[in-house]
């Protein structure tokens, strides 16, 4: 996704937009709507990094020097549940201008910090290893430039609010800012005790410590003004955050497997989500990424949701209601907004309040209103719950009416996208860059652009309206949705598919002159169900040639298209999002063997970025003996690339869940290589709930189930 967008109403120069370079490694922390992105030592620079609170910056520098110089760190790390990062360090050599100078690596310094109430906790430990006692000056350094999101990201803004000078106290420094929102900013940084030294940006604490001996620091950081720091807050805090965190992780069924580090993957997967998702007032929401997107985006909160609903529904269930509680109600060229349109993004920074930018609550996305129908249609599947569908229901006829009206506007029924104004975005559907959809010769198309896969989301919206509509007795109207369907169905095998390539081309243009350009879209389209059986085999074969497949997972455009570049972000990178959606769309077409080797590039893929799948990583090649290559600024974690383990797993198993119905069924399993066993304890299904066994035995899967509940039954085939 990329929301930089210039505005045609505000006083911000764009130009050429360049996130900032971000360094190797960064550790990530959230809570509600504060998050924390520092390096390895836990020190904030001010680049892509730093404490943010509603999209503003509010601590730009966080720097802790022992003797004016940074540690030797010796390792940094975020828990495996996400709720702390814990670096440890050692000193460099200690001048000492009135005496001898303290030799290197006798003191250890651990930082240990996390995210409560909106607040950052560091406590700051340093212990005396040498025979001697040490004195040593210790100095943090701190600032905050209340800089907005899309500031920081690169975005240069022609007027700024007013700073404030910082207002020092004994052991604590104010910060403030006026927006030019009329809304007063602040960040509060406060210390355990009165340092040797307070200015506006330092702390001097002179550290005397005996042998063997230990002092203590604590910190804290936030919007509001709180008690000050102590070992008992910082205690008290931190078992809510864990208490917060495990009761997220409870949610849903439990994934084990015989594989350690395929348990590792699983589990980390489930901390990122666990990590991103916010409690809201209509229910839990997965926030799509840290650092850009730690916000409610909706085409990801609904893919995401769709990735984990076999295992708990909850999520789909919290995400489908927000969406509905913010759908669009008029018509908004600045936010691209229509009645019934779902939202793409929200923010809650200085600029989107202004008006600098229009993703305040910005609905520029064609795809997310038919995916919103789409998984509202899954989770009734799922659950059974028709009460909820019940309560949906305005806002699901408001959505597919507004399907309905795209449709009805284009000559062939399709369901396209052009920006009403140029500070929108100019592609509107997941692959969102400016370069991505193009001609085979490389032009861009003039608009409004119809993509292959959001036909097939309008497909599968259109089949879940039929049959919610035929469950609430309304015949006429499924008949409809129904003849919607099969329309756009044959438009789409007529129109987009490419015999020369037996491929269907990404979109139709302004013209419907198709874009005979061979990209990861149509994995979606196998997704959905739209293609003929024989079109999917060409799909999934062309999808595993070395030009789509990396080793890794799969390119989001083919090696031998215009355009491609594998450091590119939509143009030959790899999206595990993608991948996972089209090996679940390999399943329904019954190829379980394509969809090991997706799994088995995936997990590989885990193993080398400390068991997180990040936002996407570059398309070279896969070379023996060598990892794959990250993409500089993406996201870590990321929403829907955690949730890729679990939809991938759902593929590989061939299950699917009849909520009403009580009824599990399991359509020939496969397991992982190198995976023999795997068990899935406490699947709710109906008013019960079933743990299942998949275990290998020679060439076949035996699957064992356990049921507790009335009526719940497993179905083979």
């Amino acid at each position: 996704m990329n929301d930089l967008a210039p505005s045609h109403t505000t006083p911000v120069e764009w130009g050429e937009i360049e996130e900032p370079r971000v360094p190797q490694r960064l550790y990530a922390l959230k809570d509600r709507d504060t998050f924390i992105v520092a390096d390895s030592h836990g020190d904030i620079a001010g680049a892509a990094d730093g404490l943010f609170h509603d999209d503003t910056r509010i601590l730009s520098r966080w720097e802790v020097t022992l003797a004016d110089r940074s540690p030797t760190l010796l390792s940094g790390a975020v828990s495996q549940d996400n709720v702390y990062f814990t670096s440890h360090g050692l000193n460099r050599a200690i001048p000492a201008p009135a005496g001898p100078a303290g030799p290197p690596g006798v003191v250890h310094i651990e930082r240990k910090r996390f995210l409560w109430d909106e607040r950052l906790y560091e406590r700051i430990r340093l212990t005396n290893y040498a025979s001697d006692p040490i004195a040593l000056p210790v100095v943090i350094r701190f600032d905050a430039d209340f800089r907005d999101m899309f500031e920081v990201r690169g975005a240069r803004r022609r007027q700024r609010g007013r700073l404030h000078p910082p207002e020092v106290g004994e052991q604590v420094v104010r910060f403030a800012y006026d927006g030019l929102d009329d809304v007063g900013r602040s960040s509060m940084v406060a210390f355990s005790e009165p340092p040797t030294k307070l200015s506006a940006r330092e702390a001097l604490f002179e550290v005397a410590l005996p042998v063997d001996g230990r002092r203590e620091v604590f910190v804290e950081v936030g919007a509001a003004q709180a008690d000050p720091p102590c070992r008992a807050r910082f205690r008290a805090a931190a078992a809510r955050a864990r208490f917060a965190m495990r009761a997220r992780r409870r949610q849903g069924a439990r994934i084990s497997t015989n594989g350690r580090l395929f348990n590792a993957w699983i589990d980390k997967s489930s901390a990122d989500i666990a990590l991103l998702t916010t409690s809201m007032r209509t229910g839990p929401y997965p926030y799509a990424g840290i650092p850009w997107f730690s916000t409610a985006f909706g085409r990801d909160g609904i893919l995401t949701a769709w990735q984990i609903l076999w295992v708990d529904p909850g999520l789909a269930r919290g995400v489908l209601s927000y969406l509905a509680d913010h759908q669009a109600r008029e018509s908004s060229a600045f936010r691209d907004a229509d009645p019934g349109k779902i939202m793409h993004e929200t923010r809650r920074g200085e600029m989107a309040a202004l008006g600098e930018v229009p993703f305040g609550r910005y609905y520029g996305g064609v795809d997310t209103t038919p995916l919103f129908v789409a998984l509202a249609g899954a989770y009734a599947e799922r659950t059974g719950d028709y009460d909820q569908i019940d309560r949906w229901w305005p806002a699901l006829e408001r959505a597919a009416r507004w399907i309905a009206a795209k449709a009805d506007e284009h000559p062939l029924g399709l369901v396209s996208y052009a920006r009403a104004m140029d500070g929108g975005l100019a592609n509107q559907g997941w692959k969102d860059s400016g370069d991505s959809i193009f001609h085979a010769d490389g032009r861009f198309p003039d608009g409004p652009v119809a993509l292959v896969e959001v036909q097939g989301y309008a497909y599968a919206a259109y089949r879940s309206m039929a049959a919610l509509t035929a469950r609430r007795g309304d015949c006429d109207a499924a008949e409809s949705w129904s003849a919607r369907a099969a329309a756009i169905r044959t438009v789409v095998e007529e129109r987009f598919w490419m015999p020369e390539e037996e491929f269907y081309g990404i979109a139709l243009d302004g013209r419907n002159e198709l874009c005979r350009v061979v990209a990861s879209n149509p994995g979606h389209l196998l997704f959905t169900g739209l293609p003929r059986g024989d079109r999917a085999a060409k799909v999934t074969e062309r999808l595993f040639s070395a030009d789509f497949h990396s080793g890794w997972g799969l390119r989001t455009l083919a090696m031998d298209q215009p355009r491609f570049n594998p450091m590119s972000y939509h143009n030959g990178s790899v999206w595990p999002h993608d991948t996972a959606l089209s090996a679940l769309g390999m399943s329904y077409y019954g190829d379980r063997e394509g969809v090991g080797r997706l799994v088995s590039g995936l997990f590989e893929a885990a193993t080398q970025f400390e068991m997180r799948l990040p936002e996407l990583f570059c398309g070279f090649p896969r070379r023996a003996g060598e990892p794959p290559v990250a993409y500089p600024v993406a996201c870590l974690p990321q929403a829907w690339a955690a949730g890729s383990v679990f939809m991938m797993l759902q593929a590989g198993l061939g299950l699917s869940i009849d909520g009403e119905a009580a009824e599990v069924e399991i359509r020939d399993p496969s397991l992982p290589a190198g995976i023999d066993r795997l068990s899935v304890m406490g699947l709710q299904v109906g008013d019960g709930s079933i743990d299942l066994a998949f275990e290998r035995q020679g060439a076949r899967i035996a699957v064992h189930s356990n049921s507790r509940g009335p009526r719940l039954r497993v179905r083979y085939t």
